[in-house]
């Protein structure tokens, strides 16, 4: 009996678990074909909402394609409307122009016929004239005769006088009005010149000069110059094989000496010894390592320091390697001075006396920061750097008038444009100013014995001296050889002749002294 219940029990809860196990499946199946409808509902409907909305997009490109199909037809009709009428206007202009040649052929046709009319009148006129002529012929040659005579010259030697003596009228008028017209252009120009210089110079702050050729690494302690070395100098010869510089270990208490004029390298040097003292291990390979990646992060800083100058001076569309070019003028210098801000400097000068000139004040900035970019290769192509940087910012682009204020501001040419004029006032502005340059004791003394040496070569010349530190060179002449006139003629070949034998920062002043002096003694 219990194992009858049992069974019943049994089969019970199986069919229970079979009913409840189909009324899940229908269930789920149930829901799950109402969840795929849905899904479909939802699809048809973005369905037909996307193809709405790509014919509303469809009607508005036909609507503005025939809309921009209309204006190009209007534009059309006018500029064929417009060259219709200049046509008309050239038509009726080359009628009136056939009409004037036409009354002026009129015109010569009628002088022609009264000239052959006169021609019968005027041959009895003409053998009365060559009869008058021949007749003053003769008494000019008895003339002639008759001065020659009582001049005791013939008429060559009366000649050659005559025009040596109008010679000498005209130099003196000429050299006269020359002064004349250099006193009066001065006095105009002088004050308006030094007004604007004076303004730029006063808006333009700038630090001395502070640049050399060595660069110094201190050292924690005076044991670390033997790890720099190395077993048999080894480490020291590996640095300045990859730098290109020259270490110097001396006796300076804990430093290191970085020699070389190529201060991108110097750089890079004193980078990479500052980095392995840092680091600890120093040895050819590590050294090589550290230069290389040294080297990388060298090339990024110069493009940032040329993209920080350009936007610093508000410039637009520069060429990226002339970017580079700017960067690298940072670790360049120039008789001690900084390149890159000597160029900052004339760009902010040139900026400065182009608004008050009312010139175009970006133009200036320009020409000024890109005068000086052929320094930036000078050592890797040959020739003067204004010629350099003209040949670079003619390849990238540059205008002919910043290429022309590049290429004369030294006067290897002559300048074309007012801002080619600003820009050798402004680089002599900058090169001149106290502090911004300096050159050796000997380099100096030669420089002031050959500007003297060079006035002393002219004849006439008594004594020349060089003072201002050589910005101006005073030349006193012996007066009874040299006239007042000629002292004006020299100082302007003394002047010609320093500008194409001598090197020399900003400009020299030529002053000529012509004196006479009668001295008595009373006893």
């Amino acid at each position: 009996m219990d194992s009858t219940l049992k069974m019943i029990v049994y089969v019970v809860e199986v069919l229970v678990f079979i009913l409840m196990f189909f009324a899940g499946y229908f269930i789920r199946k149930f829901f799950s074909e109402k969840h795929l409808r849905d899904t479909e509902e939802r699809a048809k409907k973005a369905a037909e909402e996307s193809k709405k909305e790509f014919e509303n997009r469809k009607k508005e490109v036909e609507l503005e394609s025939k809309d921009l199909k209309f204006k190009m037809r209007l534009d059309f009709e006018r500029e064929t409307k417009d060259r219709r009428q200049e046509l008309s206007n050239l038509e009726k202009r080359l009628g009136q122009k056939e009409e004037n040649i036409d009354r002026k052929v009129d015109v010569l046709e009628k002088k022609d016929k009264d000239i052959l009319k006169r021609e019968g009148l005027l041959s009895g006129k003409e053998r009365s004239i060559e009869t008058r002529h021949n007749e003053l012929s003769g008494l000019i040659s008895e003339e002639k005769q008759k001065l020659q005579r009582i001049s005791g010259l013939s008429v060559e030697e009366a000649k050659r006088l005559f025009l040596q003596r109008v010679e000498d009228d005209a130099k003196q008028e000429a050299q006269t009005l020359f002064n004349k017209i250099i006193n009066d252009t001065k006095e105009s120009a002088d004050k308006k010149a030094k007004e604007v210089l004076s303004t730029a110079i006063q808006r333009c702050a700038a630090e001395h000069v502070t640049n050399t050729t060595v660069s110094v690494v201190a050292l924690p302690n005076d044991e670390m110059k033997g790890r720099i070395i190395g077993r048999e100098g080894r480490n020291i010869r590996a640095l300045e094989i990859a730098t290109g510089v020259d270490v110097i270990i001396d006796d300076t208490p804990e430093a290191v000496i970085l020699s070389g004029f190529d201060m991108v390298k110097r750089e890079i040097a004193r980078i990479s010894l500052e980095r392995l003292l840092q680091d600890g291990r120093i040895h050819p390979g590590r050294i090589e390592e550290v230069v290389d990646k040294v080297k990388h992060e060298m090339d990024n800083t110069i493009k940032e320091e040329g993209d920080h100058a350009v936007f610093e001076l508000g410039l637009q569309r520069v060429h990226p390697e002339i970017i580079r070019l700017i960067g690298r003028l940072k670790y360049r210098t120039s008789y001690g001075q900084n390149a890159l801000q000597h160029m900052k400097e004339v760009s902010l000068l040139m900026g400065v006396m182009a608004g008050e000139l009312n010139l175009d004040i970006n133009l200036a900035k320009r020409i000024g920061l890109l005068h000086d970019i052929g320094k930036a290769v000078s050592h890797e192509v040959e020739g003067p750097h204004a010629k350099i940087g003209a040949d670079l910012a003619k390849k990238y682009g540059e205008s002919p008038q910043v290429i022309n204020a590049i290429i004369s501001h030294h006067e290897e040419e002559e300048p074309t444009s007012i801002y080619a004029v600003l820009l050798q006032g402004a680089d002599a502005v900058s090169a001149t100013r106290p502090g911004a340059r300096r050159e050796s004791l000997e380099n100096y003394i030669k420089r002031l014995e050959k500007l003297e040496a060079i006035a002393d070569a002219f004849k006439g010349v008594e004594k020349a001296y060089a003072i201002q530190a050589g910005r101006e060179i005073r030349v006193i002449v012996q007066p009874e050889k040299i006239t007042d006139l000629q002292a004006i003629g020299l100082s302007r070949e003394i002047r010609k002749k320093i500008e194409e034998g001598l090197e020399y920062p900003g400009q020299i002043k030529v002053t000529v002294i012509r004196e006479t002096r009668a001295i008595e003694y009373a006893k």
